[in-house]
């Protein structure tokens, strides 16, 4: 019972250190410096795209002022059998 309790309160423990450690590293460093030497253009920039156009309706489904609707299939019903001596 005591490798146990030791297990739980001192080696669970170091995640959780770890996370507090790394959270305060990210709160103090420093904002980003750009560099000046090369005027600031990083090379690579493209120009911003413009928003697409929309995109023209989808034709609708189905039949709507052709031929008419199909007719719908004969019902069918399954054929049970009646249990002898149960009435």
């Amino acid at each position: 019972m005591g490798w146990t309790f030791v297990y739980l309160m001192v080696f669970l423990k170091l995640p959780i250190l770890a996370l507090l450690y790394l959270v305060w590293w990210a709160i103090h460093q420093g904002p980003e410096q750009e560099s000046g030497e090369d005027g600031g253009d990083d090379g690579g920039s493209r120009i911003p795209r413009h928003p697409r156009p929309p995109l023209r309706p989808l034709p609708r489904r189905g039949p709507h002022r052709g031929s008419p609707v199909p007719a719908s299939p004969a019902r069918v019903r399954a054929v049970s059998r009646r249990r002898s001596g149960v009435s």
